[in-house]
């Protein structure tokens, strides 16, 4: 059996370390003082020594070997035994520069491309030198395309919060996919570039991109189904209507009560119910009905699976319409269909402080699996008739 002395795979599997957190190149940027960097060697023990003698000479020779080539500095220490006597034996192993690190890995040709990448941004972006330092390896992955987003942002920098389409960037050579595809980082070098009046701090995420930069976003939209075809008149007779959200906030109907359900399919056939529509909301995310103030009155009807995901969508879906009202969401309609019952996948597990009692007591069982393990019942598989007799007592 291998002795477990430090080998020179050892120092390398070290090295590794260093450079997958990027520590290695970042001393390209901004010397720290890492270098020259001492490994310390693990080596045999006093009584190893007469035991293992000639898997010791075999070790040090192996190292030295290594020295040899110019791999790495050896640092020996003396160790005295009353039989052997002395011998000096590998403590540790200098890397007197990074270029020696980086050489021993294999990866000049990686310190090679990081160094050009460096050499372009010291021309004409000294500024992001911290964000080289700051994320040296994912800047490695991006280097073929460096100069591409250099001329983004020298792009951004002429034309500030632009109120244009992202679409309608006219930055040579570069497909606007590419600068959408590459919003993260783009982020990340623009808040490094611009002034901060030139931003939107208020907002912040790829999702954000374009309201945080100053862009023209595209509009939300909001898909609804008319359920009273009385209601269908102002819209030409069409029921199931897709418009933008700025549209739908100003829309004036006489609708008494408003249904939003996740499910497609439930969405397009939910029965009809005089003075009402059903807006399709397709998981988390409610802020764009927030802003539509004609909803803020009304009475809303949240339909949703009975899992934990579907309490945490009504949940959300309360802190923006907090009068908000489950429907066939609650304990019996979950053990009446227990034999369409599937198993959650990934169960929420949270504190959902914007339930009714009686839907915090089925989330909670949910969560305990007091009805079985990770219990769901999706809301399509519920008969139509349970859901017509649930509609007849509102509509």
């Amino acid at each position: 059996m291998s002795m477990p002395w430090t080998r020179p795979s050892d120092i390398r599997s070290q090295l590794q370390k260093l450079w997958t957190r990027g520590t290695l190149l970042a001393e390209l940027v901004q010397e720290t003082g890492l270098f020259p960097l001492r490994l310390r060697c693990k080596g045999p023990k006093s009584r190893e020594l007469g035991e293992h003698f000639e898997e010791v000479r075999s070790w040090v020779a192996e190292l030295r070997r290594a020295a040899d080539r110019g791999d790495f500095r050896l640092e020996m220490t003396r160790i005295n035994d009353r039989i052997l006597g002395s011998n000096e034996l590998p403590c540790a192993v200098w890397l007197d520069s990074v270029e020696a690190a980086v050489r021993l890995l294999g990866k000049m040709q990686e310190m090679r491309r990081f160094r050009d990448m460096l050499a372009l941004t010291d021309r004409r972006r000294p500024v992001l030198r911290s964000w080289l330092a700051k994320r040296p390896i994912q800047a490695l992955t991006l280097a073929a395309d460096w100069h591409l987003l250099l001329d983004i942002i020298d792009w951004m920098e002429q034309h500030t919060r632009p109120g244009i389409y992202l679409r309608q960037m006219d930055v040579p050579c570069v497909h606007t996919k590419f600068v959408e595809a590459h919003r993260a980082v783009l982020a990340e070098l623009l808040d490094l570039v611009l002034a901060p009046e030139d931003i939107d701090s208020t907002v912040k995420g790829t999702a954000a991109f374009c309201q945080r930069y100053g862009f023209t976003d595209k509009p939300v939209r909001v898909r609804f189904r008319l359920l009273d075809a009385d209601l269908a008149t102002a819209f030409f007779g069409a029921t199931d209507i897709t418009i933008p959200q700025v549209d739908f906030a100003r829309v004036t109907l006489p609708v008494r009560r408003v249904f939003i359900t996740e499910n497609e399919i439930n969405f397009l056939a939910f029965p009809p119910c005089r003075d009402s529509l059903v807006i399709f909301g397709a998981g988390y995310g409610f802020e764009h009905l927030a802003a539509v103030p004609w909803l803020q009155h009304l009475p809303i009807f949240y339909w949703g699976d009975l899992d934990t995901h579907g309490f945490a969508i009504l949940n959300q879906l309360r802190t923006v319409l907090p009068q908000t009202v489950s429907l066939l969401m609650d304990e019996e309609t979950l053990l009446a269909h227990k034999a369409l019952w599937v198993r959650e996948p990934e169960p929420k597990k949270a504190e959902l402080v914007h339930l009714t009692g009686e839907e915090a007591g089925v989330y909670e069982g949910l969560c305990a699996n007091t009805w079985g393990d990770q219990v769901r019942l999706e809301q399509e598989r519920l008969s139509w008739d349970c859901v017509r007799r649930a509609l007849a007592m509102l509509c």
